[in-house]
């Protein structure tokens, strides 16, 4: 997988024909960081038409745990449990970026 993100000006996003997918890093650190609760978590609200899969390594060490949204391409960092509904309502049913919430690397707040 490939570190790749499509800045916006905007924090709409896109609407896409393909279904979306939670990956929720599993590896080493961000299971240290609590990436086990953050997944239960996802996993204890299912969303219709919406996956969630716990992932290998995402590449972003010490920044967990991390979630990454496809197809959108929307890296999430240090996402406790208790801000997954927040994640859910905002990006995932209602389209808009948790601007708080975004990997800086990878979305830099302008």
């Amino acid at each position: 997988m490939t570190n790749t993100t499509q800045p916006s000006d905007s924090p709409k996003i896109d609407r896409d024909s393909s279904p979306k997918c939670v990956r929720v890093c599993q590896n080493r650190t961000c299971k240290k960081q609590g990436a086990v609760k953050v997944l239960a978590a996802f996993t204890a609200l299912p969303i219709p038409g919406v996956t969630v899969t716990a992932s290998s390594c995402l590449g972003q060490c010490g920044n967990g745990p991390m979630v990454l949204i496809l197809p959108d391409m929307v890296w999430y960092s240090g996402v406790h449990p208790d801000e997954v509904s927040l994640l859910i309502e905002n990006h995932l049913l209602g389209d808009q970026r948790v601007k708080q919430m975004l990997y800086y690397r990878f979305h830099p707040q302008k």
